[in-house]
């Protein structure tokens, strides 16, 4: 899901943040710890400075890079550009906390002095307009993971939510992807439909992503991944993140950390240890459940089914029980643990794997 969410930034931890002495040991340094799709807190123009607990929550993360996006679900190129260099006031407001990633040694870089990487990214294409020139654009900007649909149809690609039998991946997509895999940037279908993830598989050359996203076999939505899907995508060589959105479930609760575990279970064991990752999609520091931040959130639900990009059953907060918190992949490394998982496959999951993507994708 992807909504306006810097409009409710400024309370999205602050009423849960507790101190960073108990959050699990995210071993700094030693792994390497990439999520998928996160919202974190830059302050950017006139924004507040950010206070210390959150400061603190942010360098307990363990994180060594996440992906972030850019222009929500229907910024124009204009817009795009602007939000682009709105982040890279804020990386130069923090930068002893955090460093863009436009390469490999980036993220080497951003391990070895313990500042969070920020991979930026598209999920809608509506920057790109109906131009694949744009691609080289955005590309030189910073922006290293392009998706081609965001869940409603583009002149590229059918999404999730595109009336049945939909186009597909079009010619221009088709076009896109060649751009994407001529120039070094990430291709991510994780709002697509079937019909264009599988022809967008076929066409590329590089492995491709699913950043974040569910799995249809543990619980049947527009926006989980059908079996045949996941396989055409470790097929592939490309890795699928698992979100912790509220689609992993049926509701009305939360999702558990036994269901978040449940699809990153099923998508291991079906591809392999190679093509799973952590794709949050939801907030760095622990969402805020207070009446204030959820009135707020509600708004944004109700504004994104008005534009009818809203998925069904969209309204629970972005959280899993037990991971709405800064250090959720350390909370994730440990239960996959205590179910048997050896380190080197948790190595895999927690950043290995896409890493290896990234080689294999940035490199022109």
């Amino acid at each position: 899901m992807l909504i306006n969410r810097r409009a409710i930034l400024a309370g999205a931890g602050a009423a849960t943040l507790t101190s960073a002495a108990v959050y699990a040991s995210p071993r700094p340094g030693r792994r390497l710890v990439i999520n998928g799709n996160l919202v974190v807190p830059i302050p950017t123009g006139s924004d507040p400075p950010l206070d210390k607990a959150t400061i603190a929550a942010i360098r307990a993360s363990g994180l060594t890079a996440l992906k972030m996006s850019i222009g929500g679900a229907s910024a124009d190129f204009d817009e795009a550009n602007t939000e682009l260099d709105a982040i890279d006031r804020g990386v130069r407001r923090y930068p002893t906390l955090f460093m863009p990633v436009r390469t490999l040694a980036d993220l080497a870089k951003a391990r070895t002095t313990r500042r969070i990487g920020l991979i930026s990214s598209f999920e809608a294409s509506t920057p790109l307009g109906q131009d694949v020139e744009r691609i080289d654009h955005f590309h030189r900007r910073g922006v290293k993971v392009m998706q081609l649909s965001y869940n409603t149809p583009s002149p590229f690609a059918s999404g999730v939510l595109s009336k049945q039998p939909s186009a597909g991946l079009t010619d221009l997509g088709r076009q896109a992807i060649a751009r994407m895999n001529a120039i070094g940037v990430t291709l991510d279908l994780s709002h697509a439909d079937e019909a264009s993830t599988l022809a967008a598989i076929e066409a590329s050359k590089r492995p491709p992503l699913i950043t974040h996203a569910g799995c249809a076999a543990i619980h049947e939505h527009p926006r989980n991944k059908t079996d045949k899907v996941i396989k055409a995508l470790a097929d592939k060589d490309g890795v699928m993140g698992v979100y912790e959105l509220c689609f992993l479930t049926a509701g009305p609760a939360q999702p558990s950390l036994d269901d978040y575990l449940a699809h990153m279970l099923h998508a291991l064991n079906l591809a392999g240890e190679d093509h799973v990752g952590i794709g949050s999609d939801a907030f760095l520091t622990a969402f805020d459940t207070s009446p204030e931040n959820m009135a707020d959130w509600n708004k944004q639900i109700e504004a994104r089914k008005a534009m009818g990009v809203g998925a069904p059953g969209e309204g629970r907060p972005p959280y899993v029980k037990g991971l709405n918190r800064p250090d959720r992949c350390a909370v994730i490394a440990s239960a996959l643990a205590r179910r048997g998982c050896k380190s080197r496959v948790i190595d895999k999951i927690m950043g290995g794997n896409f890493h290896r993507v990234f080689a294999a994708t940035w490199a022109a």
